[in-house]
């Protein structure tokens, strides 16, 4: 299995192999650039080969890399939707270098209404993906907090296909996430999977977020806890490392508490796989 977490680059990604070894990890996440800014690092190319060379040594699954915050494919001012679509062109031409995917929250459509946000997401989307890259963008399953786009499967359908080069867009699920939308993944998983599979495709779920949530089913509120911790339990994430739609996807943990707890929650994921 691929399990890993979102760890820091800001030693270079190389170390952050080595982090991720030392964690019992074989893939990791990373923010390409300051989640709440839009400062960009350059990439250190011999950096990133020796980052391979290591991660092919130890068997590394495809890494995911996260587009910052501030991006909104769904805005309704100009500058913030022109600021997004530009980033994240930019961001996954990076990832392409690094070898990994990205992931990238839809966006909120600020009080203009759905369907204005799903129509600017995916114009933003045309244009992020023209060109011939080869990397796959990840659309992230959203909460439904505030204007979120995409905390369905209906419209993460709808955006996927309004998108022109569809066969390099996929979709990254959150287990906090899913929950909040009002998706009960801890009494029928396999039913939300079958209803995921219908609308959207399990072959188009790329990776998973592994998270518990603070809060109750249909909270519409991104409330990340740790394992065992929140309303989904201990129960559930035993058991949905053994599902055979879950098992070999890039599991991501993004849980609070640091890199000690990270470790402990790689180690239970593994032993009950």
């Amino acid at each position: 299995m691929f399990i890993g977490a979102h760890l820091p680059i800001s030693k270079g990604f190389k170390a952050a192999v080595q982090t991720a070894n030392e964690l019992g990890a074989n893939t990791f996440q990373y923010f390409t650039r300051n989640p709440r800014g839009s400062k960009a690092r350059a990439l250190d190319e011999r950096d990133i080969e020796e980052s391979k060379h290591l991660m092919k040594e130890q068997g590394f699954g495809t890494l995911v890399a996260h587009a910052p915050y501030t991006i909104n494919l769904a805005a309704p001012s100009p500058e913030t939707w022109e600021f997004a679509v530009q980033t994240l062109r930019e961001d996954l031409i990076r990832a392409e270098k690094v070898g990994a995917m990205l992931a990238v929250h839809p966006g909120s459509h600020g009080g203009k209404g759905l369907n204005n946000g799903l129509g600017r997401t995916i114009d933003g989307l045309n244009q992020v993906l023209l060109g011939s890259g080869q990397a796959i963008l990840l659309l992230e399953g959203m909460s439904g907090q505030g204007s979120e786009v995409g905390s369905t499967f209906e419209e993460l359908k709808y955006l996927m296909q309004g998108v022109k080069q569809n066969k390099r867009l996929g979709v990254i699920l959150d287990t906090c996430h899913l929950y909040a939308a009002g998706y009960d993944i801890k009494d029928d998983l396999e039913g939300v999977l079958r209803s995921f599979d219908k609308a959207i495709g399990l072959k188009h779920l790329h990776a998973l977020h592994v998270n518990d949530s603070r809060l109750p089913l249909g909270s519409h509120r991104d409330r990340h806890a740790n394992l065992g911790e929140g309303t989904l339990g201990f129960d559930f994430f035993a058991g949905l490392v053994k599902n055979q739609h879950i098992k070999n996807l890039p599991l991501i943990l993004e849980t609070p508490g640091g890199l000690s707890n990270y470790k402990a929650e790689i180690d239970f994921l593994r032993k009950n796989a």
